[in-house]
C-alpha cells in the first residue's frame, strides 16, 4: 500500500527454508523460519533475471514454485522504490513480492516476537 518500510528487519529468515506454500482463494502464505508472509498481491519467481512463474490473487500458483521449496534464504532486500521485496535463495531463485496497490494492503509479514508489518 505504501511500500516496504525502511526499518524492515527480516534477518531471521537468512539461512531458513520454506517447506510449504499455503494457498487461499486470495492469498499465498509461506514461512522462512520465524518469518511468515501472507501475500494478497503479486509474487514472482525469478531465475537469473527472467521471471519463470507468477502468482496473483485468485489464481493457482505455477508448479515452478515447487523449486523454491527447501531452498535456504541467502539475502533479503527492498528494490524498485520500496515497492518490491526480493528474497534470494541458495538455488539461484529469487522470490519477488510486490506492493502493487495504492488503496489496499498488499501483504502482511509476521516476525516472531514483533508486531506485524502491514504493507
Amino acid at each position: 500500500m505504501h511500500g516496504f518500510p525502511k526499518n524492515l528487519d527480516l534477518s531471521a529468515a537468512i539461512g531458513q527454508e520454506t517447506t510449504q506454500f499455503r494457498i487461499g482463494p486470495y492469498d499465498l502464505q509461506f514461512s522462512f523460519g520465524e518469518v511468515s508472509f501472507a501475500v494478497q498481491s503479486q509474487v514472482e519467481l525469478w531465475r537469473n533475471s527472467p521471471i519463470i512463474a507468477t502468482w496473483q490473487s485468485g489464481e493457482w500458483p505455477s508448479a515452478e514454485f515447487y523449486k523454491a521449496l527447501c531452498a535456504a534464504v541467502t539475502s533479503v532486500c527492498i528494490i524498485d522504490n520500496e515497492r518490491r521485496l526480493c528474497i534470494a535463495l541458495n538455488n539461484g531463485l529469487e522470490l519477488h513480492i510486490l506492493d502493487n496497490s495504492d488503496q489496499y494492503e498488499s501483504l502482511q509479514i509476521y516476525v516472531s516476537g514483533s508486531m506485524p508489518y502491514i504493507v
